[in-house]
């Protein structure tokens, strides 16, 4: 590239004063190491994983935003103006974005034919106007594909598939997913149902019963029903599932999950025991949708654990077969199983808004948001992301 023009990047600072400050920086290129290439980036998602670096539980009823352009900055005040988990990022300066998708516009010399090539990536640094990454970690995808078609498909899709990977790894049978109405949800619906995997549903309301019956979802329990806790019991038992996820975290849903694994399990033992059932009982958290505290009355034996679940976390345990099978079915499957829906777009700038912040927080069923990147108008500039921290 001839004449680049500088990189406009979304950083994300919490200063001394406990007050957390989003902003526009622009930044000079940085030169290509052997195997990189560099995206003009076109859109993002706005994923609940982004949600905590980006605001880190500020407080956005003080949400204030100063400024013109690219010099304009978004600040909020923590909770009690108090750092709580987050003073080790006090000061510094962090890009935000987890994944996104562009076209590759540079390369280097090892590279260069992956030019012109319609990518989707994942690592961070994803809300810029350029993203610099290793060639190997894109996931090339037909450039006839909307760019909010290939936005996301690393987070969502392979949490979804470490999902069935670890319930294939730690031997259960089957498994149960809470808040599986979401984005995330119905690829999981229809990843069960291709795999013939029994998947028990948990949603709230109606409306999410009717959505996963539509995908085709055969046990579905709402939780704002009377019997919802008998409804999920007899669930579990038909499928004698001992494994589930859980996006929300705080609150007794991992717990009332406990309690119908043992009693399901109970019913194939010939015996009683004090310490439960002998069959372990495994709920990962994989989310934070419900910050309060995870609460455990440990009524259901011994054999049983909570933890959580990362799928980068995942991805290093289960090694580099097991990666590159996931992501050949992201690829086959891009457009069906893996198809992300948005019920809104923004701007880059658009996320300095306290307005449209307030809206992101909500993390309402189906209202998700992509960022998309407007080369001759964002910002006044382009507006894309990095992949190797162009800080």
């Amino acid at each position: 590239m001839n004449n680049k023009p500088n990189n406009l990047i979304l950083h994300s600072e919490i200063g001394v004063d406990a007050v957390l400050r989003l902003r526009l920086q622009e930044l000079p290129l940085i030169p290509l190491a052997a195997g990189e290439v560099r995206i003009r980036m076109e859109a993002a998602p706005v994923n609940p994983s982004d949600m905590g670096l980006l605001l880190a539980s500020a407080d956005l009823s003080t949400a204030r935003l100063t400024g013109d352009g690219n010099g304009s900055v978004m600040t909020a005040e923590l909770p009690n103006r108090r750092f709580g988990p987050y003073e080790r990022r006090v000061g510094l300066r962090l890009p935000v974005g987890n994944e996104g998708t562009g076209t590759v516009v540079d390369a280097a010399p090892d590279v260069r034919h992956m030019i012109g090539q319609t990518v989707a990536v994942f690592g961070g640094a994803m809300y810029a106007r350029y993203r610099t990454i290793a060639g190997h970690d894109c996931l090339v995808v037909p450039s006839a594909t909307p760019a909010s078609a290939r936005a996301g498909l690393f987070v969502n899709p392979l949490t979804a598939l470490a999902m069935v990977e670890t319930m294939r790894m730690e031997g259960h049978r089957a498994l149960v997913h809470n808040a599986a109405a979401s984005n995330l949800g119905q690829m999981l619906v229809k990843i069960c149902a291709a795999d013939g995997i029994d998947l028990v549903n948990i949603v709230r309301g109606a409306d999410q019963v009717a959505l996963l019956k539509a995908l085709g979802a055969r046990r579905i329990v709402d939780s704002r029903a009377v019997d919802f806790k008998e409804q999920l019991t007899r669930e579990i038992s038909e499928t004698r599932a001992t494994i589930a996820f859980d996006p929300v975290g705080g609150g007794r849903m991992a717990n009332i999950l406990l309690h119908a694994m043992d009693a399901s399990e109970h019913r194939f033992s010939s015996s009683y025991s004090l310490y439960g059932s002998d069959s372990l009982k495994q709920i990962y958290i994989y989310g934070s949708l419900d910050q309060s505290e995870t609460v455990l009355d440990r009524g259901y034996g011994l054999a049983w654990s909570v933890s959580a679940l990362l799928v980068m976390h995942f991805l290093k345990k289960a090694g580099p077969q097991v990666k590159a099978h996931m992501l050949e079915r992201i690829a086959r499957e891009h457009d069906t199983t893996f198809a992300s829906h948005f019920s809104a777009e923004v701007g880059l700038a658009d996320l300095l808004r306290p307005e449209i912040l307030r809206k992101l927080v909500q993390k309402k069923t189906g209202d998700k948001y992509l960022v998309r990147f407007d080369p001759d108008t964002e910002g006044g500039e382009p507006a894309a992301t990095r992949g190797r921290l162009e800080t």
